[in-house]
């Protein structure tokens, strides 16, 4: 059987968001589709099976509307539910291990912080080894097309550009393979940016890019960043590819890129700290800040 596309749902809106996205990625790579519901609960002693029985209850309850969502706008996807038993993040992680995907919904933007917020999905993307995506509450399956020419919603037009963030000096195949793959089956373009800085001339050897002046340097960034992209051209003749370097922070640049977006591509490099796993400091900001739904690929 193919890997399926998994998603969590747990009732809300961004986990119903995100189960309705991952139905439309699940059909894009001609994938099953997964529903998982996590319960992180235990009945206390003497609470018996009554208690027990509510709690699958209401996971049923918790999927079943979940699977009306995905059918009402994606009958045609091949789709099965599971409940397995928490902690939640625990759950996920285990239930993504053999996915082609995991999915899961972001917590809106918080009134006091304007950030995103949501334990879960943090901890989900800092230890995941599959590609995880993430996606709000208000997330439509129109917000990946383009307008109508009257300025309308509709899933008629053609999708609005994945975006790739690229560090050119700490790339990663498997990021690059994603970005492309996602922009292939939307037939979109694939945006790939990546954000510099002008070094300080104390921090210069003889030679190197910082030497000459700021327009040269963006064309030098351009064309390694171009020189990065080619093999993935050549593999993904059919994907139209606009590549960008901005000077200044990679975070302001991607967001700014993501404006607008389908879907921004980023890596997460998995590496064990004292303190345990985290995202990167650009991933972080990232999916804190962005408003499009955003794929976290791991690698080494």
């Amino acid at each position: 059987m193919l890997s399926p596309v998994v998603v969590g749902v747990d009732g809300s809106a961004e986990s119903l968001a995100a189960a309705v996205w991952a139905a439309h990625e699940a059909a894009r790579r001609e994938r099953p589709l997964r529903l998982v519901h996590a319960s992180n609960w235990h009945p206390r002693q003497g609470e018996g099976e009554s208690a027990n029985a509510a709690q699958r209850h209401l996971a049923r309850r918790v999927l079943r509307q979940a699977e009306k969502h995905v059918r009402a706008t994606c009958p045609d996807v091949r789709l099965y539910d599971e409940q397995v038993e928490g902690p939640a993040t625990a759950a996920m992680l285990a239930a993504g291990e053999g996915a082609d995907l995991l999915v899961l919904g972001s917590r809106g933007l918080s009134a006091l912080t304007g950030l995103l917020v949501g334990s879960v999905s943090l901890g989900v993307v800092a230890r995941a080894t599959r590609p995880v995506v993430l996606v709000g509450a208000g997330e439509e399956s129109t917000d990946e097309h383009l307008s109508a020419h009257d300025g309308a919603a509709s899933t008629r037009t053609a999708h609005r550009d994945v975006v790739l963030g690229v560090d050119v000096g700490d790339s990663c195949d498997d990021v690059i393979e994603f970005a492309f793959r996602a922009a292939q089956l939307r037939h979109a373009r694939l945006r790939a940016v990546h954000a510099w800085h002008a070094p300080s001339a104390l921090g210069l050897g003889p030679g190197e890019v910082g030497l000459v002046g700021d327009p040269q340097q963006a064309d030098e960034w351009l064309g390694f960043l171009s020189a990065l992209l080619q093999p993935w051209r050549d593999k993904y003749p059919d994907v139209e590819v606009l590549e960008q370097v901005v000077e200044g922070r990679a975070t302001d640049a991607l967001v700014g890129a993501a404006s607008g977006a389908s879907l921004l591509v980023v890596g997460h490099r998995l590496t064990e700290r004292l303190v345990g796993p985290r995202t990167g400091p650009v991933t972080h900001e990232v999916i804190h800040h962005v408003g499009c739904p955003v794929a976290v690929v791991p690698h080494t």
